[in-house]
């Protein structure tokens, strides 16, 4: 079956004027034409809204406030699987090597590289740490939350310095062919891992989070 991007250019090709209906078709069936940079960025998005859940965590923690595991061990959970195993891997094996080969921003790229593994590490130590016995200890406590907050404090400037450099040079580095098929290398690969609905079902899990953490109602956030 062709993907979005592939009929957009077969069609193109023919000069099929009826690619309009075809095209309503497969976004019917969820298929979006996302760039790699959209792709990434809007599974920063995922990741930054867990990071509300790990604050709220955190500030609990902090105040010694009742609090369950359950929702830190599954926020620490998405994280690994979507974020650290899929999201990350994608930069590691298409954006980073592409721009250490043209030699543009590999700085960032090396401290990029080092605080993926800085934040497994982390991440490894939120989950080991989510359990009820860990939280009626004192000292696991204040261990958990202290791992919770390095990885808010390092993935908040992370995401950011990504969205806003790393993301939009990498389009000046590769061609358009490149970058278009780039485009559906990731959706083939999050198909595959994640099935046709992947990112929705990660989104729908994280909304599960905030509710639970009390911090799905974005008003709260609104100043007085």
């Amino acid at each position: 079956m062709l993907t979005r991007r592939e009929l957009l250019r077969v069609s193109a090709a023919a000069g099929l004027i009826a690619i309009a209906p075809a095209c309503g078709a497969h976004e019917a069936e969820g298929e979006e034409d996302v760039s790699p940079a959209e792709d990434l960025m809007r599974e920063h998005g995922v990741l930054k809204r867990i990071l509300l859940v790990y604050r709220e965590a955190m500030r609990r923690l902090d105040a010694r406030e009742e609090l369950p595991p359950e929702p830190i061990a599954a926020a620490a959970g998405i994280i690994r699987t979507f974020i650290e195993d899929y999201h990350e891997k994608l930069e590691e094996d298409y954006l980073f090597p592409r721009f250490e080969k043209a030699n543009r921003l590999t700085d960032l790229v090396a401290t990029l590289r080092t605080q993926h593994q800085a934040g497994r590490r982390l991440t490894a130590t939120v989950e080991r740490l989510a359990t009820a016995a860990s939280l009626k200890d004192a000292t696991a406590r204040a261990q958990l939350a202290d791992a919770m907050r390095a990885f808010v404090r390092m993935y908040r400037p992370h995401a950011a310095r990504e969205d806003t450099v790393l993301f939009p040079a990498f389009r000046k580095i590769v061609s358009p062919r490149e970058y278009d098929a780039l485009g559906e290398d990731f959706e083939k690969k999050e198909h595959e891992l994640f099935g046709a609905d992947g990112f929705e079902k990660y989104v729908e899990e994280v909304a599960k989070l905030e509710k639970t953490a009390g911090v799905d109602d974005l008003a709260r956030f609104t100043p007085a």
